[in-house]
């Protein structure tokens, strides 16, 4: 035989034997074979929920030598999971002793040491089992006779879900609520056209044990139902205790151990500097308290938690695969609402059988009891044929015409059932008898009659074992690792330029920054404050920016370093200022023909070393500095030219662009701007109500608001002359405003102007 010929077959049947006898659920019952095993041996040793727990090497024992031939490690391990109620909805198992934790689910004891018996919830599988209401088959070597599935009375397939992985493909069903799970079924029996979105109104979503939160969007778990595959985003739930950050549920099989070994690995890793430690406080009060400690009081609680999402299990994805073996005995991937049709279609069978089965045992009993009551009807003549006659049971089934049957059971009478009340208390059995036959009849012919049967019996059973949910469904934004400024330390800097391009950051706003020393030759240019987590801009005179990070610069201290050496400068371009910000960050860039514009602090920001080119300038023009808007909407500007020419306008009269020459600021006469005759050589923004003070070597001149507004004009205007003597003005300081009424102070701009 050809090797393709022989390999073929083999490799099909022991798939088959995998999915089938291994790694796939059974619809009806929701159990891998040796699951079912497990729950039938332990029933058949009495172990049920009111019974004394006996040794899980007992079970163990009787599983492998009467029904399950296989490894005793992974039979006690499948025992384990289905009594652990961290990882089953609804355990099969009451387990005494160490069965394992949710910080280590695989760290219990060997079964030589714990105990086991069955929960009350394994009644719902075992109840009916000997009612007539399943198939039995042989056992692995034909002397003994087990159950093909277990009679459940409830969808246990989707209460307390299944993984497998079989050859060619998977099944991962998640748990769910009991209570939610029998009101979808009721109202599927009520309304058998229903659809997916109809039940999404009884089943939200899983209901996992370990609780936690569902944070996968509504429309995206009712595509996965539909379907039958998709997935589930679960978080850990938190609190916030007294400064700091307490976990009080993780998401399915996520244990704290591990949560705990990836924080500390960034801590080690210098990755996350917000946290100055991390405990675990798990008790048997509370089986997942994890405390987050963070730095300091200023840390935001809720970005550091999103990043704490973001790169551990603390959020983590399940997957929805819906795959089990149908009533057909076949693999298949089915959606909510056709699984639970075929679990409908699966019980309705099974209430048939019961009640088949019962009116099967009805009708021998009510056969047996005509002929005990010939007995009362002929009771001398009853005793003289059994004391005089060879042979009494033909006799009597000669004599009244009774089946053998009911002549052996009147020969096994004995005398004190002879009684009156005994012939009673036959009669009323009788006719309870009758009127039980007549009613499950009743039940069989009628369609309405069985249905009802079937919601009372899954509202019985919801009542006995259900819960309420443990995890909740909520909509969350999606968490975001922080980026490396955002886990710096957020502590105040200032950040100094020098002329010759020297940067360096002084801890604290306190700094004098024109008061620090600068390498001979150097001089200081310009500073910007604002915080060590926020990006550092920097403007050259050909319009570029260029990014570093605050908490990189070095420190004041020194004199810095050079910013030639980490960025390529067009050829004769020199830095002329330093901004530091955030998202709400405006800032106004000019050139010093008079043009200029508003832009977005984020829209300046350069990606690499070759810096961004945001500022267009015509020929022979350059950048001034950047000027820093506190309020753009109330803000304004004072535009100064070297022939003393000052236009007070409102910044909001200029556009809002990411990059471009922008509007004109101060009109220059093209020709004065041709020859160098005139240029724009000051750009000051300021609050109204705040005066300038204008030097001019050893002169200074005061600006009051009111003196301001004579210079006030639209955007583009020519401006007016200032005063002989002050047309040479080589800086313009704001002065602050007066102190508001009651005590309040300012509101302090995040920039300071030099």
């Amino acid at each position: 035989m050809p090797l393709a010929e022989f390999v073929r077959p083999a490799y099909l049947n022991y798939a088959m034997y995998v999915l089938m006898d291994r790694a796939l659920p059974f619809l009806g019952d929701g159990l891998k074979p040796v699951q079912r095993r497990i729950v039938y041996a332990m029933s058949e040793l009495g172990l049920r929920a009111a019974a004394k727990p006996k040794k899980s090497a007992r079970t163990v024992g009787d599983v492998l030598g009467k029904y399950h031939p296989h490894g005793d490690s992974a039979c006690y391990e499948a025992m384990v999971l289905l009594a652990q109620p961290f990882t089953t909805r609804y355990p099969l198992i009451d387990g005494q002793g160490n069965w394992g934790s949710i910080d280590n689910p695989k760290d219990f004891a060997a079964m030589r040491y714990t105990e086991a018996r069955l929960s009350p919830y394994a009644d719902v599988l075992l109840g009916e089992l000997e009612m007539g209401t399943t198939e039995w088959v042989p056992n692995f070597d034909g002397t003994l006779r087990e159950p093909a599935t277990l009679p459940a009375r409830l969808p246990n397939v989707l209460l307390n879900g299944a993984t497998g992985i079989a050859v060619g493909m998977t099944t991962d069903i998640p748990p769910h609520n009991l209570r939610e799970v029998v009101e979808a079924c009721i109202h599927l029996l009520d309304h058998p056209q229903a659809d997916v979105e109809d039940l999404r109104r009884f089943i939200p979503g899983p209901d996992f044990p370990t609780g936690a939160e569902i944070i996968t969007p509504p429309a995206e778990l009712l595509e996965a139902y539909r379907t039958g595959q998709g997935s589930i985003r679960m978080r850990a739930a938190y609190e916030f205790d007294d400064g700091d950050i307490v976990v009080t549920a993780l998401p399915y099989q996520v244990s704290t151990a591990r949560v705990i070994e990836q924080i500390a690995a960034q801590m080690a890793a210098k990755k996350l500097p917000w946290v100055a430690d991390v405990r675990d406080e798990s008790d048997h009060e509370d089986p997942v308290r994890l405390r987050i400690v963070p730095r300091s009081s200023r840390v935001d609680r809720e970005a550091l938690m999103g990043h704490l999402l973001a790169t551990t299990d603390l959020e983590k994805t399940f997957r929805l695969n819906l795959t089990v073996i149908g009533l057909n005995r076949r693999p298949q991937t089915l959606g909510l609402v056709a699984l639970l049709r075929q679990w409908l279609e699966f019980r309705k069978a099974t209430v048939v059988r019961r009640l088949r089965h019962r009116a099967e045992r009805i009708a021998e009993r009510l056969h047996l009891l005509e002929g005990l009551l010939v007995v009362f009807a002929h009771l001398d003549e009853v005793i003289r044929i059994i004391r005089r006659s060879d042979d009494p049971r033909a006799e009597l089934m000669r004599r009244f015409g009774l089946s053998e049957a009911q002549a052996e059971a009147i020969l096994q009478i004995r005398l004190r059932q002879l009684a009156r009340l005994e012939e009673l208390r036959l009669k009323k059995e009788q006719a309870d008898l009758e009127s039980e036959r007549q009613a499950i009849a009743a039940t069989l012919a009628s369609e309405r009659r069985l249905k009802a049967l079937l919601q009372k019996e899954l509202r019985e059973d919801a009542a006995a074992h259900g819960d309420a949910r443990r995890t909740r469904i909520v909509a969350r934004r999606e968490a975001q690792a922080l980026r490396e400024q955002d886990l710096a330390p957020a502590e105040p800097v200032t950040v100094v330029l020098s002329a010759n391009g020297w940067v360096r950051a002084a801890k604290g706003h306190d700094v004098d920054p024109a008061g620090l020393s600068f390498k001979p030759g150097d001089a200081f240019l310009a500073a910007a404050r604002g915080r060590s987590n926020q990006p550092v801009l920097f403007l050259d005179s050909a319009g570029r920016t260029y990014r570093l990070e605050a908490h990189r610069l070095p420190s004041a201290r020194g004199f810095g370093e050079p910013l030639a050496a980490r960025f390529a400068l067009p050829a004769g371009a020199r830095f002329v200022s330093v901004a530091i910000g955030g998202e709400e960050t405006r800032l106004v860039l000019a050139s010093d023909f008079g043009y200029g514009f508003v832009a977005a602090f984020p829209d300046l920001i350069a990606r690499n070393q070759k810096g961004r080119a945001v500022l267009k300038l015509p020929e022979g023009a350059s950048a001034l500095p950047a000027v820093p808007l506190e309020d753009p909407a109330t803000a304004l500007l004072a535009a100064v030219t070297d022939t003393g020419f000052l236009l007070v306008l409102a910044a909001r009269e200029l556009p809002v662009l990411a990059r471009g020459k922008g509007n004109k600021i101060l009109h220059i006469p093209r020709a004065r701007r041709a020859t160098g005759e005139e240029r724009l050589a000051h750009l000051v923004a300021f609050r109204p109500g705040e005066a300038l003070r204008l030097h001019a070597g050893k002169r200074t001149l005061r600006l009051t608001p009111e003196m301001l507004e004579e210079y006030r004009g639209e955007r583009g205007r020519r401006g007016r002359k200032l005063p002989r003597g002050f047309r040479r003005v080589e800086k313009i300081e704001r002065e602050a405003l007066p102190p508001p009424p009651e005590g309040r102070a300012p509101q302090q701009g995040r920039f300071a102007e030099f």
